[in-house]
Formats: C-alpha cells, sequence, structure tokens
C-alpha cells in the first residue's frame, strides 16, 4: 500500500537558522503516527510544509504516492488534510456552527447552507462520538469541547490525513482519554493521524510508529512496539535523562507567604474561591494540584496583583500586602514584582511574553527600571550583556538575542520567562504550568532550576495539572476543588487514587 504521506530530502531554512535538513520519512495509511522531538527540533516547521504554511527549499513531497507542491492551507485541504494547532483557531463569539462554515460558506444564501451544514454536522458528531453542540457558542465551551470543534471542522471538509499539534497540551486526563477513543476511531475509518506530542507516554499508549527529530534531522524511525520511553527520550535529546533530580534535604525556613480567608466574587456573585488558608515557608516548593478551573489560576493572578480578592488577607514576609481600599488592580504586578514575588504565568503567550518584540525585550519586560545608566535611559549594552547571559545559561535555542520571540518555540519562550523571573532573585515565585507543551529535555532544564532555586531558600508556589511534576518537584501538596482546598498531603504521603479523591470534590475530614 502507497504511504499516506512521504518526505524526501525536505530542507527548509530561516535566515541562518536551518529549521529542516533532509528529512525523509513515510506515514504509511490508517495508522497513527508520532512526531517527537525536543522544542525547536523543527517538528512543527515540517507539518506547516505539509500544511502549506511554508515551502520547502529543496525536497519532495508525496502525498498517496503522488508529488505534490503544496503552496496554500487551501490546496492541502482539497487535498484531504486537515491541521488541529495548538492554539486553536476558533472565534469565541460565534457557534460551533458559524466556525465550521467561516471560509466554506458556499455563496451570499446562507440560511439553506446553514441548515444543510447543522444537518452534517450532528451526523458527524454521533458517528465519531464528538458530544458537540453544532448551536453551541465556542466561550461557553470547555478546552476540550473546544479541540472536538477543531476535529469536527477537519472532518467537514473531508480530512483524510490529520495533524494534531501538541493535542492534549490543556487537556485532562478524561479529555485525553476521550480525544484518544476519538482518534482510534478515526483510525478504524482508515484516516490517517500524525500526532505531534512531548508526551512520551502519550506516543507509547496511542501510536504505531514514530519519527524521532533533533536539530532539524530525523535520528530515528520506529516501531512503537518495538521502543519504550527512554529509549524515545535518549534519542530526543541526545543523552540520557535524569529520572531522579538531586536536591538538597527538605528544611523549610520561615513563612514567606500566608494566606488567611482568601474569597473571590466574580461580577454575578459567583464564588470563585472560598476560605482559602495556605503557607509557603523559604526553601519548599508547595505543589497545588486539581483538574484545570477549579480556582488555582484565579489564585495565582492574585498573589501575582493582577486581580483583587474579594476578602481575605495575604502576608509576604510578615506584611499585608496592599489589596486593601483599591477599586482596581493597576500598578501591583509591579509593586509585587519589587517586593520580590516573581511570577511563571500559565499561559505564556497572554501574559508572560509579547510575541512581536525581541527575546531581548522580552528578558527585561517588567524589570526594565533595573537597566537604566541613572538618567532613567536604558542601558541597552547592559541590557544586551545580561540576555546574552542569559540566553546561555538557560539554554535558549536559537542563540539569537534580535529574534522576535514568537518565531521561537513554545518550550524556549518558556525558557525566557522562566530566565527572567529567576534572574530577579525572587524572594517568592509564583508558577503556573511550568513546562505545559514542552519538551522532556527542557523539562529537566526547568525542573533542575525550580530546585536549585528551593535549594536556595526560595519559596515556590507551584500550579500543575501533571501529577508526575507535582511528584517531582513538590515538599508538600496542596489539593483544590471548585474554589476550596480539599486536602494536604506531605510528598511521601503522595497517592494518586487520594489524590484524585481530593480533585473530585472529596474535602479533607
Amino acid at each position: 500500500m502507497q504511504p499516506a504521506v512521504e518526505f524526501r530530502n525536505i530542507s527548509k531554512a530561516f535566515g541562518p537558522v536551518q529549521a529542516n535538513a533532509d528529512v525523509s520519512f513515510s506515514i504509511a495509511k490508517g495508522s497513527i503516527h508520532g512526531v517527537i522531538g525536543e522544542n525547536g527540533a523543527g517538528k512543527s516547521t515540517l507539518m506547516s510544509i505539509l500544511y502549506g504554511y511554508y515551502n520547502a527549499d529543496s525536497g519532495q513531497l508525496l502525498i498517496d504516492g503522488q508529488e505534490r507542491t503544496i503552496r496554500t492551507s487551501q490546496e492541502a485541504i482539497a487535498l484531504g488534510i486537515g491541521m488541529v494547532h495548538q492554539h486553536f483557531m476558533l472565534v469565541e463569539n460565534m457557534t460551533v456552527l458559524d466556525n465550521v462554515m467561516l471560509g466554506a460558506e458556499g455563496g451570499f444564501k446562507l440560511a439553506g447552507q446553514r441548515a444543510q451544514t447543522e444537518a452534517k454536522l450532528r451526523e458527524i458528531c454521533e458517528r465519531y462520538r464528538l458530544d458537540v453542540d453544532p448551536l453551541a457558542t465556542i466561550s461557553d465551551l470547555s478546552v476540550g469541547a473546544q479541540q472536538r470543534v477543531e476535529i469536527l471542522k477537519q472532518i467537514y471538509r473531508s480530512a483524510n490525513i490529520l495533524i494534531l499539534d501538541e493535542p492534549t497540551a490543556v487537556l485532562t486526563a478524561q479529555e485525553t482519554a476521550s480525544l484518544f477513543e476519538i482518534l482510534r476511531l478515526f483510525k478504524e475509518q482508515g484516516k490517517t493521524i500524525i500526532l505531534i506530542t512531548h508526551k512520551l507516554q502519550e506516543i507509547m499508549d496511542i501510536t504505531d510508529q514514530v519519527t524521532v527529530m533533533r536539530a532539524g534531522r530525523v535520528v530515528g524511525a520506529v516501531a512503537t512496539a518495538d521502543t519504550s520511553r527512554e529509549q524515545l527520550a535518549g534519542m530526543m535529546v541526545g543523552r540520557p535523562i535524569q529520572s531522579e533530580l538531586p536536591r538538597a534535604p527538605y528544611n523549610p525556613g520561615a513563612a514567606v507567604l500566608q494566606v488567611s480567608g482568601l474569597q473571590l466574587e466574580d461580577k454575578n456573585k459567583v464564588r470563585l474561591l472560598a476560605d482559602i488558608d495556605l503557607t509557603v515557608r523559604a526553601g519548599e516548593i508547595v505543589a497545588i494540584a486539581g483538574v484545570s478551573g477549579n480556582g488555582q489560576s484565579e489564585l495565582m493572578e492574585i498573589l501575582s496583583g493582577m486581580r483583587l480578592p474579594s476578602s481575605g488577607r495575604v502576608d509576604f514576609l510578615g506584611k499585608e500586602l496592599p489589596f486593601d481600599g483599591r477599586s482596581n488592580a493597576d500598578g501591583l504586578p509591579a509593586t509585587f514584582r519589587n517586593l520580590g514575588i516573581g511570577h511563571v504565568p500559565e499561559d505564556r503567550l497572554r501574559d508572560g511574553v509579547i510575541k512581536d518584540f525581541s527575546v531581548m525585550h522580552n528578558t527585561v519586560f517588567g524589570y526594565h527600571d533595573r537597566v537604566t545608566n541613572g538618567w532613567g535611559l536604558f542601558n541597552f549594552d547592559a541590557i544586551a550583556k545580561r540576555c546574552a547571559h542569559l540566553i546561555e545559561a538557560f539554554d535558549v535555542r536559537p542563540k539569537n538575542a534580535d529574534m522576535r520571540i514568537g518565531l521561537l518555540s513554545g518550550g524556549n519562550q518558556q525558557k525566557v520567562v522562566i530566565a527572567r523571573e529567576v534572574s530577579a532573585q525572587p524572594k517568592l515565585l509564583l508558577v503556573g504550568q511550568p513546562t505545559r507543551g514542552v519538551d522532556i529535555g527542557t523539562i529537566e532544564s526547568i525542573h533542575t532550576q525550580l530546585l536549585r532555586l528551593r535549594d536556595e531558600g526560595v519559596a515556590i508556589l507551584l500550579v500543575s495539572v501533571e501529577l508526575e511534576e507535582v511528584r517531582a518537584l513538590a515538599d508538600r501538596i496542596v489539593v483544590m476543588s471548585g474554589g476550596r482546598i480539599t486536602g494536604e498531603l506531605q510528598i511521601d504521603e503522595f497517592d494518586t487514587t487520594r489524590i484524585g479523591l481530593l480533585m473530585g470534590g472529596m474535602h479533607k475530614s
């Protein structure tokens, strides 16, 4: 049988950066094929060539045995290729039906087309168990449901080759399991799935074959049944990965952060946080575990100064943080940074970087008043020297301070954010989803940095939906559900069943 997709000696460069170099491999029809590699390994560039976003500098691309030159995404769609991006391409104030029809209206008279499209969407949803209401508004849907809408769009447009870029980066374990059921059903229907992910266990669970890329080249291609997580990790980074990172004995110091009776209500008086009591001491990592959407994000926004609580008290280094008497949070993030509170936000693209500015600029945002020359003007020589040091120390790739940060991979953007916050020498570091969407080598690097800070006496409050990450980093675990703390455990009490029950709302006794 002809492969569904075949890459032959594909090369692509962006100026001095060689994103793909002589990439050759094939993807069997009716299979689930994993493509893995470190951030910046060239995976997304290669898939963008397949989907028509980029044109290769050289090489051949074959679809169902025929050489094709795909110049635009419209040409890719016409060939039956669909792509679900890591960051969804949906208009949030429109319905599912409208989003599916957008760009494929078929004429000016929409009433009849809408009825036909709605009927077809309901039939597709039933056949593929997508569980999506075509008349629902996107903003009212969960992240998992929004992803199903993206898949629904591709099936509606007759995609037989489906590319999924980091599809589980923002999904819960339950949503991931549901997605994999859908992908297996697609495979049974003869569709071909290309899965880009950093999560090696997912590769082992769902794929038939896996191609490993490093520095723009293919370094391995194996049947999934013939390999292991450890072998794949070694191929990805070119060295063994440490399963247990070194850390000093647990010896916490004085309380750095104390939260007492914290409450938060939204404008409709819906309670988002209730009776939050929390302490983080110097030299310890306290991890908040829980399914996304249970108050963790709101708590971190309050502690970083991005949002005002409805009531309660927060003390930092023995002094109350200045929430009282304010009508909004203007100026509070800068005040908190100057006090010694660093913040690595959950959503790096929304809150952590400015995509259209350079890497160098992004290394000083929020701390720019610390790099002036005495007359209130920026000391650009000092900024450039500082940036070069951070790029080297945190292994940001490519090592180009002038590159627009939006062109970096997600993992390298995350390294810049963490480098910026760590270099400010905080007393308290708030870290939200530190390794979301990053590769195993970068995870090791980020974990090493956080453990080093902990050993140096920094207090760290970590939010992560990844229980393995919580196990690897935490000294204490706080579990949240429904805006409340439902339990607290020492790390030697770690038990996934118990944590799962607490995440499901089983309150502490």
